[in-house]
Parts: structure tokens; sequence; C-alpha cells
């Protein structure tokens, strides 16, 4: 017969909770990288207003998901009506 292992729950003190408090409200920085392959400095001087460029990625592609520069997920695009999200589709 085996037995579940449950990791004990950490107790905190009052000054840790309220540290945690303060904590959740601070600003991070949320990056989506959409690499463009075979991109040459020829199409990067050929950029102008109104350029498309073609990513060569399939709509449902999983894409890198960077929170302070560490890659945490993996993500899809996604219309919200007329803005454009991202669907996490895998935590790393």
């Amino acid at each position: 017969m085996s037995t579940a292992i449950v990791a004990p729950t950490p107790i905190l003190d009052e000054h840790a909770i309220i540290l945690w408090n303060e904590a959740q409200y601070l600003i991070c920085l949320l990056k989506v990288e959409l690499p463009v392959l075979s991109f040459t400095v020829r199409d990067l001087l050929q950029l102008a207003k109104g350029s498309v460029v073609d990513t060569h990625c399939k709509q449902a592609a999983n894409l890198p998901l960077f929170i302070n520069g560490k890659d945490i997920a993996l993500v899809e695009f996604e219309l919200l009506g007329d803005r454009l999200a991202v669907r996490l589709m895998e935590l790393l």
C-alpha cells in the first residue's frame, strides 16, 4: 500500500503576510517573443508604415512568454474582440 507525500503548509508570520500582500502589486515586465525566421538587414531597411512582416508561424504556434526576462510559459495569440491577447498553454 502506497502513501501520498504531502508537503507541509508553510506557516507565515504576520510580517511575512504583510510583505507578500504588498509584493503582489509590484510591476512585472511581460513579453511574448515572436520569432521571424530569415529576416534580413535588407528586409529591415525596406520596412515602412503599413509593412506586413510574414512570421511563417502558424496561428496556433506556441510562443515563449517571459516575465522579467525569465521564460515561464508557452502561449498562443488569440483575438478578444478587437484586442490581441495570449492564452497560456503550458507552464515551464
